[in-house]
C-alpha cells in the first residue's frame, strides 16, 4: 500500500519504511509527524477530494540537513556585468512509519 502525501506545495509518494527528503519542516530529530493522504494505492485505489477522509501518514523525523550547493550566475556581454550566488536548500528527512486508512 502507498500513499500521496503534500507537503511543501509538493507531492511525494509515501510507503511504509521510505526514507524521504522533504521541504523542511519545524521538528526536531525523534518527532512525530502527520500527513493527509491525498489518494491511497495498492489493491484499491481511493482518491481524495481534496484528502482521503481518515486517511494519515506517519512518519519520523530523522534529521535536518542542507542540499548541495546550487550556483546561480548572472551575465551581461560587453558591459562589465558578473553575478555568483550560491544556494543549498534545506530539508527535513523523514522514515515513514504507517499508512493509516
Amino acid at each position: 500500500m502507498f500513499a500521496i502525501i503534500k507537503t511543501g506545495g509538493k507531492q511525494y509518494r509515501a510507503e511504509a519504511g521510505a526514507k524521504l527528503r522533504v521541504e523542511k519542516l519545524e521538528a526536531n530529530p525523534g518527532e512525530t509527524v502527520e500527513f493527509d493522504a491525498l489518494m491511497l494505492g495498492g489493491e484499491k485505489t481511493v482518491w481524495g477530494t481534496p484528502t482521503v477522509p481518515g486517511a494519515k501518514v506517519v512518519a519520523e523525523v530523522l534529521g535536518q540537513g542542507k542540499g548541495k550547493k546550487v550556483i546561480v550566475a548572472k551575465f551581461k556581454a560587453k558591459i562589465h556585468y558578473r553575478r555568483k550566488k550560491g544556494h543549498r536548500q534545506p530539508y527535513t528527512e523523514i522514515l515513514v512509519k504507517e499508512i493509516r486508512a
